[in-house]
């Protein structure tokens, strides 16, 4: 299943790309789905049709769905929540605030990941289209994976060798502690919930399958948000291969006191086309009236891809790369528009750390560089290269932070 997500701005258009794109995927008789993530929905307003927390038919071969967290709670997370609800009202936490507490943070967007790998897993769909929430939301939608793999580890390790092999031992002993003992389908779902995190991981890191498309505005405030998105992005792993840039006014067309926009929107248009490069940058034009409607979306579509197919890898190069030559061996990640000062390199054991603003990316290393320390990381043609000398072993797991030089 190919996977399209698209993300941006707030209020740049990402919705009606995203709807019109799925609208002409299922014209070229791809069975589609476009999923919106976005807590505050606009999915069922651009198609001007209800939708809901199951996929609704739209037309042949297209399906929409608006993911309501609470239904893939209650879906994945019930009995857990019922375990840990009784323990809190038992301590005199009332019962509201004792459901609350049993949902961790970042519950809501990790199962709407989980949809990503059931839809892959059920083989109705050809293509995904991810219409997700502002830029911000989406980075930590996206990184969830890798945010809570560590907590991940540990709670699957405990579960594994601490709480399954006591739980019916103690439960026997006591009435008392058997109160606290979760109950198998509460375990079971912890572990599922994780294990198909993990997967999602590898789903959206598939550079082959899934691609991230940005939307923007010709405006400055639009612009750098972009980057900051391209770069975090690419973090993370995650391939973006195209750069949309939205209601660019028609410079053919008068437009009385939009005439001053114009010039802004094209000064900024030879920066995004300078700075963005090699990335494919499509341009759209304001439309004179709303993209509402299959009509408006049909004809939206064929303006942003033509007759080409949107499904098509519109640019393929990898964010991370792994590079021998001879004893070397490079980390390479792809940071664009990243700040060298604002970069911090390290290891601990066989995990290689990236640290930029407050975005952290863990990688972990093949086992012929576990023990060895990095050389000094040098960022050069918008790419960050961290050397080990396969010659030169360290002693043990050495943690350390590295200078970075800017050539």
């Amino acid at each position: 299943m190919r996977i399209l997500t698209f993300t941006g701005k707030g209020g740049v258009g990402k919705t009606s790309v995203s709807a019109a794109t799925a609208v002409r995927l299922s014209q070229l008789g791809y069975r589609t789905l476009v999923l919106s993530t976005d807590p505050a929905h606009s999915l069922s307003d651009s198609f001007n049709l209800p939708l809901g927390a199951e996929p609704t038919k739209i037309k042949e071969n297209l399906h929409a769905i608006e993911v309501n967290p609470y239904v893939d709670l209650k879906q994945n997370w019930n009995s857990v929540q019922k375990f840990y609800s009784k323990i809190f009202m038992a301590q005199g936490v009332s019962g509201v605030m004792a459901d609350e507490m049993t949902i961790l943070p970042g519950m809501e967007e990790l199962f709407s990941l989980l949809r990503i790998k059931r839809y892959k897993a059920s083989g109705l769909y050809d293509v995904l289209v991810l219409d997700t929430a502002p830029t911000g939301e989406t980075l930590r939608l996206l990184s969830l994976p890798d945010t809570l793999s560590w907590g991940m580890k540990a709670v699957k390790n405990v579960t594994k060798y601490i709480v399954k092999p006591l739980s019916k031992p103690l439960s026997k002993m006591s009435d008392k502690i058997a109160f606290y003992i979760p109950p198998a389908d509460a375990i079971d779902s912890v572990d599922q919930v994780f294990d198909e995190l993990a997967d999602i991981r590898e789903i959206l890191t598939d550079n082959k399958k899934s691609t991230v498309r940005l939307v923007m505005n010709a405006e400055k405030m639009s612009i750098k948000e972009t980057m900051r998105a391209l770069t975090y992005l690419n973090l993370y792993g995650f391939k973006v291969d195209m750069i949309l840039v939205n209601r660019l006014l028609d410079t053919k067309e008068k437009s009385g006191y939009l005439e001053n926009w114009k010039t802004i929107q094209q000064k900024y248009l030879g920066e995004i086309e300078e700075s963005f490069a090699p990335l494919p940058i499509k341009k759209l034009r304001m439309y004179e009236q709303e993209i509402v409607g299959l009509t408006s979306l049909e004809l939206f579509a064929k303006d942003m891809y033509g007759d080409s197919d949107p499904s098509e890898m519109m640019f393929d190069e990898p964010p991370i790369k792994f590079v021998r030559n001879g004893n070397i061996y490079e980390v390479q990640l792809k940071l664009m528009f990243a700040n060298p000062v604002d970069i911090d390199v390290w290891v601990t054991g066989d995990e290689l750390y990236i640290h930029i603003g407050n975005q952290r990316k863990i990688i972990t290393l093949p086992i012929s560089l576990t023990g060895l320390e990095p050389g000094d990381a040098v960022f050069k043609d918008r790419w960050l290269h961290i050397p080990f000398d396969l010659n030169i072993h360290g002693q043990g797991h050495a943690q350390k932070e590295y200078n970075k030089v800017l050539n």
